[in-house]
This record gives structure tokens, sequence and C-alpha cells, in this order.
């Protein structure tokens, strides 16, 4: 199956209300058209609004595969905050890249994702938060998340450009050391959810 970049997502950091408290978050994110700069920090256009668990080198963009979006879509309308034939518009999970034809179970730390004009390195999973619960509408979303391992994965600029939602891009495989799947269950199964 062909790798491909689905939906470009980004939003702005914004004050949203969260069990009644005001917190501030970039997990909305929607997807734009056209290319969008890639650059050390991230896409243009794009921020995180807590620094020391999200952004910087090492967590500059974020990736979830459009695989699971089925899944999620059924949870929800099960939790009844959505209809049960309401799609899940990308970007739904707080991703910068939709991407098809790429699952965890594929990615090891230190694999290349090589677009046509920017080149971009698996750093680690994403270990969601409270707000996660927030963008699906219900509380358990995390431990689902947690269950299954479908958590996405981090992406340093290893070659900064432009993206552009329908591109293909080629995984190189790095060391193969440490799969996003392994990595997260270690540190999932140490947290209390």
């Amino acid at each position: 199956m062909p790798h491909t970049l689905l939906s470009l997502n980004v939003s702005r950091a914004r004050e949203v209300a969260i069990n009644g408290q005001p917190v501030m978050t970039g997990i909305f994110k929607r997807p734009v058209d056209g290319a969008v700069a890639v650059r050390p920090l991230g896409l243009e256009g794009d921020e995180q609004a807590d620094l020391s668990v999200h952004g910087g080198l090492t967590k500059a963009v974020y990736a979830y595969p459009v695989e699971h979006y089925p899944f999620w879509q059924t949870v929800r309308a099960q939790a009844k905050v959505a209809e049960w034939d309401a799609p899940l518009p990308c970007g739904a999970l707080g991703e910068n890249l939709t991407l098809s034809g790429l699952v965890e179970s594929q990615v090891y730390i230190g694999d290349l994702l090589r677009f046509p004009g920017c080149e971009l390195a698996v750093s680690e999973p994403r270990f969601p938060c409270f707000k996660f619960n927030a963008a699906m509408g219900f509380n358990q979303a995390v431990k689902l998340m947690a269950r299954n391992a479908w958590c996405g994965f981090y992406l340093a600029v290893r070659v900064p450009g432009r993206l552009q939602a329908g591109e293909s891009f080629e995984l190189v495989p790095g060391p193969r050391e440490v799969g996003i799947q392994e990595l997260f269950r270690a540190k999932m199964n140490r947290v209390k959810l």
C-alpha cells in the first residue's frame, strides 16, 4: 500500500473550558489547503500550548494513521457524542499529518518519512493527556488509546521544506531497534489511568 499524506492540519493555541476549567490547547487541528512550510519547530500556522509535553525539536510534527479513524467514529457514537454516520474530520485526533498506509506497528524510532519537499524523523509515540478526552468528547478516550496503542507518533524535522496534502512519501527504515507501540506500551503500563 502506498504511503500518502491525506491531510495537513494546523491550529493556533486557544483557551477552552475542560471540566469547567480554562485550559490552553492546540489540539483542535483543522485541515489546510495548499503547501505549508515545515520548519525545525513545526508547521507554519501551528501552535502547541504546553511546550513541556508537545512541540520542540523532537516533537515538531505529530502524525496519525487514518486507518484508526473508523474505530474512533464508532466509539464516539457509542459514547453518544456523535451520530453513527458522522464523519470524523482529519485533524480530529490532534494530528498535523493524517497519514494513509502506515500504522504504528510498522514504525520505529529513527525511521524517516521522506516527502518530496522535506524529511521527517520518527522520534517517539504520542502519550495522550486529558485534552485528548476533551477532543474526542468522552472521558474514556485516553484509556482506549492506551489499550490499543493507536497513539500516532511524533516527528523531528530532519530536512525543512514544504508539505502538501495528497503527497506520497517513502518510509526509510532506521536502526529498527525500538518500535513505536513497544515504547508506548512500556510507558503506559507504568501510568495509572
